[in-house]
């Protein structure tokens, strides 16, 4: 039985990525969930963002894994077996509200049910294991669901927020590009990973948490108040979970690189039979 420490561990962003495993020595798994989607506009796929697969392989560490995240391929069980972490992508479609006890809108948007078939008992699991999760936008939601928590359908149309929406025109530089601050609990988690109180990030969200869940601790806001920052209080693993895109750039950014390096440190003690690191304020 894996035993628990006491608090975090985080090594340093220079020294991740620079050892390579020799012949004998395989890299940690990372189960990349991916989304349904349309290639020419009539080949359904299962695809990830090869972005997701950079920041995993050249950050973490990591051999990144597309998982096709629907009940008719793969189970729960299968996943957790295979893969040592789990990289809980972003994707345009959502969380069924069904799934926090409210009725579905239009506002809700898209769904992809397949999907929540798969995260949402996924992530539960493998907070009751210390298996290790990184969550990021959609990601970061389906934590709070699995945990118990609400959403928001639309958080620009609730008084004093700003839209998060990425911007419908520009490169994917620009839509990429860093467009607020991000407060951290002075002395919390992010804070102490990030070595900064506040930083700049992206934002490409329409839903945000409106309840947290059970666990959930809010560990950095937006300045309108929008929980962007979140772990699951007292899991014996990594459950880091953030509503930005880390994954843009991760190699040279300097929020990016030590939230995907944390992450690979913990999938790599989860691979190799070690302690895995406990995240408490």
């Amino acid at each position: 039985m894996r035993s628990q420490i006491p608090g975090p561990s985080f090594p340093s962003p220079s020294s991740v990525g620079s050892a390579r495993p020799g012949p004998a020595h395989r890299r940690p798994v990372v189960g990349i969930i991916g989304n349904s989607s349309l290639l020419n506009e009539s080949y359904p796929v299962h695809a990830g963002g090869t972005m997701n697969s950079e920041a995993v392989a050249l950050v973490s560490g990591c051999l990144p894994l597309i998982i096709p995240t629907d009940p008719n391929f793969v189970t729960v069980e299968e996943l957790l077996d295979l893969c040592d972490g789990f990289l809980l992508t972003g994707g345009r479609p959502n969380v069924h509200p069904s799934e926090y006890g409210e009725d579905e809108t239009p506002a809700h948007g898209s769904f992809e049910r397949a999907r929540d078939a798969i995260t949402l008992p996924l992530v539960r699991a493998c907070v009751e294991r210390g298996q290790p999760f990184l969550g990021i936008c959609r990601g970061f939601q389906e934590v709070n669901v699995a945990m118990g928590g609400t959403l928001h359908p639309e958080i620009r149309d609730l008084p004093g927020r700003m839209n998060h929406r990425m911007p419908p025109d520009g490169t994917i530089e620009e839509k990429f590009a860093l467009r607020h601050p991000v407060r951290f609990t002075p002395g919390g988690v992010f804070h102490r990973l990030m070595g900064a109180e506040e930083v700049m990030t992206n934002t490409l969200h329409g839903q945000g948490i409106a309840r947290a869940g059970q666990r959930i601790v809010i560990d950095g806001t937006a300045p309108d108040g929008t929980p962007e920052a979140i772990y699951v209080e007292g899991a014996p693993g990594f459950t880091l979970s953030v509503q930005w895109h880390p994954e843009w750039n991760a190699a040279s950014d300097p929020v990016s690189r030590p939230l995907f390096a944390a992450f690979g440190a913990a999938v790599r003690d989860w691979a190799e039979g070690r302690a895995p690191t406990r995240l408490s304020a």
